[in-house]
């Protein structure tokens, strides 16, 4: 795995984040990024682990 940076969240990353902002469940995410609920969520918990935050809200 690449040496990733704290922080430094990857475009997707940040496009899944965006969306929860706006309360949008990970299923209605995936649909709007053409994306498996699963892709959603790898990107979520990745952002989460590099911003060091236990919860997604």
């Amino acid at each position: 795995m690449a040496d990733v940076k704290k922080g430094v969240l990857s475009e997707p990353e940040k496009q899944c984040l965006r969306w929860i902002e706006q309360g949008k469940s990970s299923w209605e995410i995936a649909d709007i990024l053409n994306v498996s609920e699963n892709t959603v969520n790898f990107h979520v918990k990745n952002a989460m682990r590099k911003l060091e935050t236990s919860s997604r809200t």
